[in-house]
């Protein structure tokens, strides 16, 4: 994966809360839950939030705002090195996510795109649904339209989840607004609707929805390198297939099951979110096999 030092960084679609402090602590926010082989921490956390549900958060109430202050990482990423910054080289991530459906949602769906901002925060955060700890993972708020994420989190990924591609930073992101994607497009609203009709399906369903987002990913990887700064520039050079096995192997860190292992206990499908391994790959690897994202119908396809 290879970034173009010449694309402009647009800091705008991003908000830097790493300075408000966040509020709360680890003991103000979302308790972080228990796994069934007795870890308590991020990586049972993981099961439950990552990369992108979140979704233990959504249905969370209150909340608030906060503000954030960008004159830090604008200076930041306005300078030469910018592109050897985390912080940098995610928002670039975040303008190319944002761009390709700036053109995709309207051309394969007929609606226009909205974008919305990526929050970056350190320990804890207010969103719209709640206040959330950085052991949740990185998520969507719906009721906000923000996504949200500590820095920190790759960290986990690498050396607790064994995913430490470059790569991995983008999946999760463009995992993230997939999810956002599926707010403009009703999917989540009419997917929240159908658990509540029929309980016993609401994991399946939520699985449904977390696949979806991983093909909406895939759909992204496999148009990144045709998307552009606002002056037209390129934003990435190039991604090789060692990136996109990257991607896979995320994936594949993150599944229900590979997460359930990990935490010392026994496989149960019935308390599956977001999809095996093998599926999370799956639908990836669909989405960026196809490049298009009206192949990712993981509600009317076999899972």
């Amino acid at each position: 994966m290879e970034l173009n030092e010449n694309a402009r960084i647009d800091t705008s679609q991003v908000e830097d809360r790493r300075g408000s402090g966040g509020g709360g602590g680890l003991g103000g926010g979302i308790p972080i839950p228990t796994g069934k082989g007795g870890l308590v921490g991020l990586v049972v956390a993981v099961l439950v939030a990552l990369v992108g549900g979140g979704f233990g958060i959504n249905a969370a109430t209150g909340g608030g705002g906060g503000q954030g202050d960008n004159a830090a990482i604008e200076q930041k990423c306005a300078a030469n090195d910018a592109l050897e910054q985390l912080d940098c080289r995610n928002a670039l991530y975040v303008n190319s996510i944002q761009a390709y459906w700036q053109g995709a949602l309207p051309q394969h769906f007929g609606q226009p795109y909205q974008q919305v901002d990526t929050v970056l925060f350190r320990s804890a955060v207010n969103s719209g649904c709640g206040q959330a700890d950085s052991g949740v993972g990185p998520f969507y708020c719906p009721a906000d339209r923000h996504v949200y994420i500590d820095l920190s989190f790759y960290d986990v990924l690498a050396q607790q989840l064994g995913a430490s591609g470059e790569f991995a930073q983008p999946y999760v992101l463009a995992h993230e607004y997939g999810h956002h994607v599926q707010t403009l497009l009703g999917t989540e609203a009419q997917m929240r609707r159908q658990q509540q009709r029929d309980p016993g399906n609401t994991n399946r369903l939520s699985v449904m929805l977390e696949l979806q987002a991983d093909c909406y990913a895939g759909a992204w990887a496999k148009n990144a390198t045709g998307t552009a700064d606002a002056g037209g520039q390129k934003i990435f050079k190039s991604i090789s297939q060692t990136d996109i096995r990257e991607g896979l192997d995320t994936a594949a860190a993150i599944g229900d099951d590979t997460i359930q292992k990990k935490s010392g206990g026994q496989v149960n499908e019935s308390q599956f979110t977001h999809g095996t391994s093998q599926q999370r790959q799956q639908w990836f690897g669909r989405g960026y096999e196809t490049g298009d994202p009206k192949s990712c119908d993981t509600f009317n396809g076999a899972v």
